[in-house]
């Protein structure tokens, strides 16, 4: 295909992603350079402030733990979807990403019901004597957590199931002919040739704990703030729309950031797999 052809197909959405993303992102993102007593000010007052840094800080804490529980639990989960029979594979898919299905809010609500003091889990500690006085489920970092594993498990289980399932099993048998046990075959098989999943799996999980807004506003908490609630403090509670844009920007450079690191980690992984 010549370039002047895949530059004509690609131009109508260049241009509606320039249009409807784009222009309103730089006219958002733009004052916030020049805003204050000096050039950055916005970026320095952020960085300079302790509970600003305590937000940031908790909120990357949050996102790198729930895709490390992410990718524990859904990797396994992936693996054993895929080498079932087909006809068991599609209904546990559909089992697995049947809570994607319900409202961010009303899933938040539930695990309200569940963690808070009132709750299943206290009351059943408190039935049992295991505890004298209900324990301090919600509105904690902890609460956060729980709630974006059960958002974006789903996510991970699919986005891996898909590269899986496309691995011939015989791959899996010639290792262990081999004399390769079966946790030995599948680190050295199975896992090196589903990083393009895995990492993609990674990527969407970590970024939507980073950008989430219902579940820590609902299950954290205005104790327990992260970036995206505190963009809807500064934009709707204070009326600061440049604070808010530059903490929108930190999170793009963020994502970005984490974006290439996943990228530079399957590329070492690959190289030395290859090895």
């Amino acid at each position: 295909m010549k370039k002047s052809s895949t530059w004509m197909m690609l131009a109508p959405g260049l241009i509606i992603l320039l249009l409807c993303l784009g222009l309103p992102l730089i006219s958002v993102l733009a004052p916030t350079f020049t805003a204050g007593q000096y050039p950055l000010s916005a970026y320095v007052e952020f960085f300079q402030d302790e509970y600003y840094r305590k937000i940031l800080f908790r909120t990357l804490k949050i996102a790198v733990i729930t895709t490390g529980i992410c990718m524990a639990g859904g990797i396994p989960t992936a693996y054993f979807i895929s080498r079932c029979d087909k006809k068991w594979r599609g209904l546990l898919l559909a089992a697995s990403i049947f809570p994607m299905m319900t409202n961010s809010v009303i899933r938040s609500f539930a695990w309200i019901n569940i963690l808070g003091s009132n709750g299943i889990i206290n009351r059943i500690l408190l039935a049992l004597n295991v505890a004298d006085k209900p324990m301090k489920l919600l509105y904690t970092d902890l609460a956060i957590i729980i709630g974006s594993v059960y958002l974006f498990l789903p996510l991970m289980i699919v986005t891996v199931t898909g590269v899986m399932e496309n691995i011939d099993d015989d791959m899996m048998e010639a290792a262990q002919s081999l004399g390769a046990g079966r946790f030995e075959a599948f680190m050295k098989v199975i896992f090196p040739m589903s990083l393009p999943g895995i990492i993609v799996g990674g990527i969407l999980v970590f970024t939507g704990t980073l950008t989430a807004y219902t579940t820590p506003q609902l299950l954290g908490g205005n104790s327990n703030m992260v970036l995206a609630t505190l963009i809807y403090q500064r934009a709707m509670s204070v009326g600061d729309w440049n604070g808010a844009s530059a903490v929108a920007l930190i999170m793009i450079v963020i994502t970005l950031i984490v974006i290439r690191g996943f990228n530079a980690l399957a590329a070492r992984l690959d190289k030395r797999g290859g090895k």
